[in-house]
C-alpha cells in the first residue's frame, strides 16, 4: 500500500505541474485570441475549461476521501476533453495556426490520458 501511495503521489505532482503549465499556455492563448484575432467567445470558453483542469487537480490534493479525489479528477478529465473540443473548433475556423494547435492539442491530450490513467488506477484500488 505504501509503495502504491508513493507511486501515485509522484504522478499527482507531475499532473499538478503539467496542468499548471498547460493553464499558463491557455491564458496566453486567450490573450492572443483576444488581442490579435479579436475572437471573444470561443477564447473565453477555452480559457474556462483549460484553466479548470489544474484548479480541480489542486482541489483533488485536499480531497476529503478517495471518492472526493475521484470526483475532482473526473471533473478535470471532463474539462480536459472540453478544452480539446474548443481547440478542435478554433483550428479549422482559422483562429489557430497548425503548429500552435498541434502543440496545445498534444499537451491537452497527454493531460487527458494521464487523468484517465490515474482515475482507472484509483478506482481499481478502491475495489480492493
Amino acid at each position: 500500500m505504501r509503495k502504491e501511495l508513493k507511486k501515485m503521489s509522484g504522478r499527482e505532482n507531475y499532473l499538478k505541474d503539467k496542468s499548471f503549465r498547460f493553464a499558463l499556455r491557455i491564458v496566453r492563448l486567450y490573450q492572443y485570441l483576444n488581442d490579435e484575432k479579436k475572437e471573444f467567445v470561443m477564447s473565453k470558453q477555452v480559457l474556462k475549461s483549460g484553466t479548470s483542469i489544474g484548479a480541480n487537480v489542486r482541489e483533488s490534493q485536499n480531497a476529503e476521501s478517495r471518492m472526493d479525489f475521484i470526483h475532482k479528477l473526473s471533473i478535470s478529465q471532463k474539462e480536459a476533453d472540453e478544452t480539446l473540443y474548443w481547440l478542435e473548433l478554433l483550428h479549422p475556423s482559422a483562429y489557430l495556426e497548425t503548429p500552435l494547435f498541434t502543440s496545445l492539442y498534444n499537451e491537452g491530450n497527454e493531460l487527458l490520458r494521464l487523468l484517465k490513467s490515474i482515475l482507472i488506477t484509483t478506482k481499481s484500488n478502491l475495489k480492493k
